[in-house]
């Protein structure tokens, strides 16, 4: 009997509910919520797979996952990429694959981390080249977290005046100011296993518990336009869980936010529909891969989209 594990914390909704329906399908794999322990370096795991929620918050459980992987344990999303990576990397990375994002500096912390003084920042120019930084991204835009999630010190500004109010605020966090997209419509994506997509329409600018009822829809040909850009981003950042969003202006989806290893899964917070899709697609996808039994991760994908992967030609 092959076993998959659910790692979760506050969720009430989707972990035990994705464990009765794996369970309930008598496919050879059971499922359950991971119990452990203090871990050695030499510890083995029970589980095939693991389904991690919350490591992102838990160092502890991000340390786990490692020597999991290590032991041949198939997690999902992979810890190792999703500890190295951040936002601002991201949209390089789509933008060096040809994926529309939106116009993004990164920006230095307004306060010295700390541990660190005005002589850890020799390299840094002072002051800052403000006025080519605002010409470039202009004005609306965003300024947030270079890695984050959740709208968690999140600001729309409108003038610099605005931006330098917002700015003073974020203390030692890493920021990125970014284009603002006046978007027309907008698309939440659920991608399961780098091929199964749903499209949500999305509209942020309502309430939160308003955003999943919008009024437009994806034309069959934007439908494929999005699930093809969901997978091919899922891919090249090695993620099987994954929420991509898109704002669309003059009919060009940007990729507004992509880094979401551990979507917001929640009955009330998504929909109805929406959850029942995430929850089946999930289980399928979980007792497909515990059937493979385990693996120890052998690649990296993103710098396959981006010309520096593979084979290299002989000159």
């Amino acid at each position: 009997m092959k076993k998959v594990g659910l790692l979760f914390g506050m969720e009430q909704t989707f972990p035990p509910s994705l464990v009765e329906e794996i369970n309930r399908r008598d496919q050879g794999v059971s499922a359950e919520f991971v119990k452990i322990g203090g871990i050695t370096l030499e510890s083995l795991f029970e589980y095939d797979v693991i389904l991690d929620r919350i490591s992102q918050d838990v160092p502890f459980y991000r340390a786990m996952l490692k020597v999991a992987a290590l032991n041949g344990v198939r997690v999902v999303s992979n810890p190792f990429w999703s500890s190295a990576d951040d936002k601002f990397f991201n949209y390089a990375v789509a933008n060096k694959a040809g994926i529309p994002v939106p116009k993004t500096v990164l920006l230095p912390s307004k306060s010295n981390p700390p541990d660190t003084t005005a002589e850890s920042f020799r390299n840094l120019m002072f002051p800052l080249n403000w006025q080519e930084i605002f010409d470039h991204v202009g004005f609306p835009s965003y300024l947030k977290p270079f890695d984050g999630g959740g709208w968690k010190n999140v600001y729309k500004v409108d003038s610099i005046e605005e931006f330098f109010k917002a700015y003073n605020e974020t203390a030692d966090i890493v920021m990125t100011l970014q284009e603002g997209i006046d978007f027309t419509e907008y698309y939440r994506c659920y991608c399961i296993g780098k091929k199964y997509v749903h499209v949500m329409p999305y509209e942020p600018r309502n309430a939160h518990h308003l955003r999943y009822k919008a009024d437009f829809a994806p034309t069959p040909e934007m439908l494929r336009t999005l699930e093809a850009l969901c997978i091919k981003i899922c891919t090249m950042l090695g993620y099987d869980f994954n929420t991509v969003e898109f704002a669309v202006r003059d009919g060009i989806p940007y990729a507004i936010d992509y880094m979401n290893p551990a979507p917001d899964a929640e009955r009330t917070s998504v929909q109805e529909e929406n959850f029942q899709w995430v929850l089946n697609t999930m289980a399928t996808y979980l007792i497909d891969l515990a059937k493979k039994g385990s693996s120890i991760p052998s690649e990296y994908h993103w710098s396959n989209f981006i010309g520096v992967g593979g084979p290299q030609k002989k000159k």
